[in-house]
């Protein structure tokens, strides 16, 4: 049996005012997709267990097999593994975000205030999608700076550049991290910044003293400010959160007898990948955002099938696109997916065949399901049972739905915990298989 897992990350939504009162999913031409939920089966999925925020590191963890309150210690160290990096059992690990912010609030007397109504606030979490070569620029002038103004609190200090404005933080020293509260930037757009640097006890205030030094630092580099003079959103601040040590995991091989692989532009899922013991894939021309190369990822699946069990197709445009408010770039992501990714996937598991009618044929399956919510209309993740729909060997369903977040809730076929589903997909309803 072959299988593919299609992530459209953060797909899912509500009901939008600007789409008739419609979903994304719902307004999104995906004729591929929609004929797959006809044959197949629709339900939902808890990815976000209780006492979780709803993150692509703790859904994602979910949607591939494994318990989030078993083995996840923090977004950080998953996406550190995607990097290499050897670290040891006591290193804190951090994901860094390039952001922008509106600058210091007008009441503080620290620092200048932009004079703006965006003052104080966090604006983007991707400091305008920042590239790769002015991330690195500005996180290793970062660094030095930090060196020479506390060199105390930076010399257990690295940071190691990763994707745009993705990095990763590891303080090595005596520090210990565990009763500190963090929060994603992607968690408060046009929120006052201030009010959500790291809390609890002594070692927040080293976080909240190199992320202000960095809100003094960063806005004059020369960087910033040919962003700025191009019309750009410059990577005025760092922002440090997701923290946790490394955790151990099983690999999928031994819990399920099956090899694995993972395509995908996000250090996160192939960090993922890295512990449970899949290779990524590299394809050129993949990014974060709707100027990705669909059409070659969906051939990079299709050709992945010849070597491995399970493929995990995962795109991260439909997550980005919400985190900005743009819906019709989410529509647009969407319907991307379904023609490049979801078609000619289709057409390349066809050739495994059907065993319910051929005993010789080995036979697919296919999933496709958000990891969770990304409301385009606060422009947050969101915690509700996310859909999905599973279409291939032996599975059938007596109702047709189509693949949209209200059929998905109203169908009978819920998972939780969220983590159940990996079982169900690999082995509900085989033949031989009890």
């Amino acid at each position: 049996m072959k299988y593919v897992v299609i992530i459209p990350d953060g797909a899912a939504d509500l009901p939008l005012a600007a789409l008739g009162d419609r979903t994304p999913f719902e307004v999104a031409h995906m004729p591929h997709t929609q004929e797959l939920a006809r044959k197949g089966r629709v339900g939902c999925a808890m990815t976000t267990p209780e006492g979780f925020e709803a993150g692509s590191d703790v859904c994602s963890m979910s949607l591939l097999g494994y318990s989030p309150e078993k083995y996840h210690t923090g977004r950080a160290p998953l996406e550190a593994a995607a990097l290499g990096l050897a670290l040891a059992p006591s290193d804190w690990i951090f994901r860094l975000n390039l952001v922008t912010t509106g600058g210091f609030p007008p009441h503080d007397s620290s620092a200048q205030s932009s004079g703006s109504s965006d003052a104080g606030l966090m604006l983007d979490h991707s400091a305008g999608a920042i590239s790769d070569a002015e991330a690195r620029t500005l996180v290793a002038d970062l660094v030095s700076h930090w060196h020479a103004k506390v060199p105390e609190l930076a010399r257990a200090i690295a940071v190691t550049p990763g994707v745009s404005y993705r990095n990763i933080f590891v303080d090595s020293g005596p520090r210990t991290y565990a009763d500190v509260q963090t929060t994603p930037p992607h968690a408060i757009p046009r929120e006052p910044w201030q009010q959500h640097l790291p809390a609890g006890g002594q070692a927040s205030l080293a976080l909240r003293e190199l992320m202000l030094l960095s809100a003094h630092f960063l806005p004059e580099h020369p960087v910033n400010q040919a962003r700025i003079a191009k019309g750009q959103r410059p990577a005025n601040m760092a922002w440090l959160w997701g923290q946790g040590t490394k955790p151990s995991v099983p690999t999928f091989a031994s819990r399920f007898g099956l090899r694995g692989a993972m395509i995908t532009s996000v250090d996160l899922l192939a960090g993922i990948a890295s512990y449970i013991g899949w290779e990524r894939l590299h394809v050129p021309g993949l990014t974060s955002y709707h100027d990705t190369d669909y059409v070659a990822q969906g051939l990079a699946t299709v050709e992945a099938l010849s070597k491995f069990d399970v493929v995990c197709c995962h795109v991260e445009a439909p997550d980005e696109a919400s985190h900005q408010g743009d819906y019709r770039t989410k529509v647009a992501s969407l319907e991307a997916i379904d023609e490049h990714i979801v078609a000619p996937i289709v057409r390349g598991l066809a050739r495994f065949g059907d065993p319910e009618h051929d005993s010789h044929a080995p036979g697919w399956r296919l999933l496709i399901m958000p990891d969770h919510y990304t409301l385009c209309s606060t422009r947050k993740h969101d915690a509700t049972p996310v859909p999905f729909l599973i279409a291939g060997a032996w599975v059938r369903s007596t109702v047709a739905r189509p693949f949209t977040e209200e059929a998905a809730l109203a169908s009978d076929l819920k998972i939780d915990p969220g983590h159940d589903l990996m079982e169900y997909f690999l082995r509900g309803g085989r033949a031989g298989v009890k």
